[in-house]
């Protein structure tokens, strides 16, 4: 997901979507620990997503004080 999408998204589909991509790199991390991860790609794509969601969280946070 692009950033320019995450800027669009409401506060509680930011959230989720964060969620979500916690939940995803935790079953990446535990898949690779284990061997069974093809697509070491994926890890940098979900911890680049995470922080883009973290990023315009707190870009949000911080426009409301």
């Amino acid at each position: 997901m692009k950033a320019k999408d995450m800027v669009e998204l409401a506060e509680q589909e930011l959230e989720q979507r964060l969620k979500q991509s916690r939940e995803e790199l935790f079953n990446l991390r535990f898949q690779q620990a284990t061997g069974q991860l093809e697509n070491t790609s994926r890890l940098n794509e979900v911890r680049r997503d995470i922080a883009r969601l973290m990023t315009v969280q707190n870009s949000r946070k911080s426009k409301e004080s």
